[in-house]
């Protein structure tokens, strides 16, 4: 499996593999720092099996350190600088053995002194595959240990696709970066990592490397948007921006549409336990996709959606077997249909019941960021003694403006939008941010 990446890697050798505002890094360099970390391994005899974590952004090292690992067969628990807080937490529920930092060019190794022997490893060990192991962004609790079989990550890229030049947004221990990573390894194809993830540099990264593909969160679109950072730049590289990780507020997905009409937007659907699904959009301003492909297989049971995927993962190291006798996995999200085209309405879990309505919180969120001022708001719900729960909302004002006063202008700019029960009956005013580091919004924190 995994000479098939190193073979397009050879053959792609002169081109730009990696570009970052310090560093260009060619597929030949790659290679040559994927052997460099092979014999480290091999020198601090870390054998296949063991499970492993490293620390750092898209690199030329930390590439080139994963791929060794795969190849190595190893159990690869990669972790992010945004989630450092949550670092020693991650490589506590994964059981690491050994830990690797970066300084620059310098790797530091240590040995933790377990024994990692979860069932889910054994058979890892037994199939002499390696692993990935990520984690649940843990908004309603303790985050989930996800066991990957990596080779079965990788195998639907042995399709040759397009070649992109894209700006990768999401980090290497989110599903969404190791998919568009393996996506552009495979191809032959450069990843654009920018200074940051801020839109002004964003948009910089992307006129300076002409990105092609922007893969990114509905949060961040928003941001972007409001930044108005985009008049700054030339944007017209970009042929597709993808987004996922949660539902998309028609009202940003319109804006985005006129704001960029030769540019793609693709809907993309994906979880950490089953890896990013191929999908159609219905059209450039539709939230309507098709979802499946030969790797995978959905059903719709009381509208939830179910997905049957080769790439499921192989389980949990913390929490129960998730998947129905069919090995279909329940994915918690109500959907629409219309045909075969669907509607991702949002998580069950976070649907608020008023008196027995049900209203969904990105329906209403869509509605809320149209309202000026507004540059962030997540909708969830409260309790209360007659309705059960009545809808409320945490609100992140562009400037400040009194709590009374911004209440009177949402309620009349809901009066014609929104049915009177959706109406948000109790609101917040915050300074703090509305998303976690992966530019998703944490409705589970703030629910009643």
């Amino acid at each position: 499996m995994l000479d098939f990446f190193l073979q397009q890697m050879e053959d792609a050798a002169g081109e730009e593999a990696l570009v970052t505002p310090e560093e260009t890094t060619t597929y030949a360099q790659l290679l040559t720092a994927y052997h460099e970390k092979l014999a480290w391994l091999a020198e601090r005899s870390i054998q296949p099996g063991a499970v492993v974590s490293f620390d750092g952004e898209y690199s030329q090292q930390s590439i080139s350190l994963f791929l060794a690992l795969v190849a190595n067969k190893n159990i690869i628990v990669p972790l992010s600088r945004d989630a450092q807080a949550h670092h020693v937490e991650f490589r506590e529920i994964a059981g690491t053995e050994y830990d690797i930092s970066f300084d620059g060019a310098k790797l530091s190794l240590k040995i933790t002194g377990r024994n990692a022997t979860h069932p889910l490893y054994e058979k890892l060990r037994n199939l002499q595959r390696p692993g990935l192991v990520l984690f649940s962004s843990g908004s309603t609790g303790k985050s989930k240990g996800i066991v990957h079989e990596l080779f079965s990550l990788m195998e639907k890229f042995l399709v040759l696709r397009k070649r992109q030049r894209m700006l990768i947004f999401l980090q290497l221990d989110h599903i969404g970066g190791i998919n568009s990573l393996l996506y552009s390894l495979a191809n032959g194809g450069t990843a654009i990592v920018p200074e940051n993830r801020s839109p002004d540099r964003v948009c910089a990264a992307i006129e300076r490397f002409q990105a092609d593909l922007l893969a990114t969160s509905p949060t961040f679109l928003n941001l972007l948007l409001l930044s108005r950072t985009h008049a700054d730049y030339d944007l017209s590289s970009l042929k597709v921006i993808s987004y996922g990780t949660e539902p998309m507020p028609q009202s940003t997905l319109n804006r985005f549409a006129e704001l960029l009409p030769g540019t793609q937007m693709q809907q993309t659907y994906g979880l950490s336990e089953l890896g990013i699904l191929r999908t159609k959009s219905r059209g450039p301003d539709s939230l309507w996709v098709k979802i499946g492909g030969k790797e995978f297989e959905t059903k719709i049971h009381e509208n939830r959606l179910w997905v049957r995927s080769k790439s499921s993962m192989i389980g949990y190291l913390n929490a129960p077997d998730p998947f129905d006798s069919e090995g279909f996995f329940d994915t918690g999200d109500l959907v629409e249909c219309d045909g075969d085209w669907l509607k991702i309405l949002g998580r069950e879990s976070e649907i608020i019941n008023v008196g027995g309505l049900k209203v969904y919180p990105a329906e209403v969120e869509s509605v809320l960021l149209e309202i000026s001022n507004v540059e962030d708001v997540i909708v969830f719900g409260e309790n209360h003694p007659i309705t059960g729960k009545i809808v409320a909302a945490r609100f992140k004002l562009i400037a400040p403006e009194p709590l009374r006063d911004f209440k009177a202008r949402m309620l009349s700019f809901c009066k014609d939008r929104l049915q009177r029960y959706k109406v948000p009956g109790k609101i917040f005013l915050t300074e703090g941010s509305l998303h976690n580091e992966r530019f998703k919004r944490m409705r589970g924190l703030h629910e009643q």
